[in-house]
């Protein structure tokens, strides 16, 4: 199976091609917008870098007097600019394959790792395989690492699929969540994010949506117990009374977020990867057997999503997103 590896490098210095909203913005909406930027100025980089080659190369081989035409210059200009083909802007790695290509040499903080609060949010998708979890957590924390040019980050939140707070009031959001999910897969799942942290790559663990009752079955049956819940409450006024009490009691730190749970569905991933309009040009058209692009089933497997904040100055230096996705051809 080929793997896809999405990026969208850092979205706060990303110019304004990146789409800001004022306050909430929903994740899900950041996270497209911001792939969608990232792929299209990876084209026109690498074109633009294609054509300067190409011009040098022309003029080398051209006589003086031809370089310069009434002192226009032969080189490509902003309008001439074109898109560069696939394989000029990712990059294949055995089976792994980077959307854009990443260019390591460029990562990390301005500062040490040390000045920083970094948050990193993992959200295991609903079609991947729970038996993969294990794995996908760590691949997804090393890239994070690996861009950030840290050993460790301060705080992971696991977000499973299948959790929200949904409800007319908080006690009914409260209640609805405690049969949402799978304990049995939450649970299997736990022991590989414990050891991100024996290993000293997190700090601190956390996870997502738990309302009070699964809050409780959770804590009674993990290791190592989270230290922070997020919640989403959106749909309900307020964080529900016996939530609040649970993790007073449990010494457990509520904060609330407003990512969304369905941050990069299946259909979305293939539209952005597609041959439309608003497409990479990644994956073939599944309805044309001349389509150009990379056939198969695509499964999106996990997102992660990283903040890096300055601590003596609460401003958010880098925030990015990774997003993988396997593709059985």
């Amino acid at each position: 199976m080929t793997k896809l590896i999405l990026s969208t490098g850092n979205i706060v210095s990303g110019g304004p091609s990146i789409i800001r909203k004022p306050g909430a913005y929903r994740s899900n909406l950041e996270l497209t917008n911001s792939l969608r930027s990232s792929f299209l100025a990876a084209q026109q980089d690498y074109a633009a870098q294609d054509e300067i080659e190409s011009a040098v190369d022309d003029e080398a081989s051209t006589p003086p007097d031809a370089n310069h035409r009434n002192g226009a210059s032969v080189y490509p200009t902003g309008s001439e600019q074109t898109l560069a083909p696939v394989s000029a802007w990712t990059a294949r790695e055995g089976d792994v394959i980077f959307v854009p290509r990443i260019d390591w040499s460029a990562a990390g903080l301005q500062e040490e790792p040390s000045q920083y609060d970094i948050t990193v949010k993992l959200f295991f998708l609903p079609n991947s395989s729970p038996a993969e979890r294990s794995q996908y957590a760590r691949e997804a924390l090393d890239l994070v690492r690996k861009e950030l040019q840290v050993l460790e980050v301060d705080l992971l939140v696991v977000s499973f699929p299948g959790m929200s707070f949904d409800g007319d009031c908080s006690w009914e959001a409260d209640r609805q969540n405690a049969h949402q999910g799978n304990d049995e897969e939450e649970l299997a799942t736990w022991p590989a994010i414990e050891n991100l942290q024996r290993d000293g790559l997190v700090k601190k663990l956390g996870i997502a949506e738990f309302g009070s009752e699964k809050l409780a079955r959770f804590l009674k049956k993990v290791e190592v117990r989270p230290t922070v819940n997020q919640i989403n409450i959106k749909n309900c006024c307020d964080v529900p009374p016996p939530l609040i009490k649970l993790a007073k009691e449990e010494g457990i730190e509520l904060l609330v977020h407003s990512d969304t749970t369905d941050i990069l569905s299946k259909g979305t991933l293939r539209e952005l990867l597609g041959q439309g309009l608003q497409g990479a040009g990644i994956l073939a058209d599944p309805e044309s057997d001349s389509s150009p692009g990379l056939k198969g089933d695509l499964i999106p497997q996990w997102v992660v999503k990283y903040t890096a904040v300055v601590r003596d100055r609460g401003v958010i230096e880098n925030k990015g997103y990774f997003a993988s996705a396997g593709l059985a051809e």
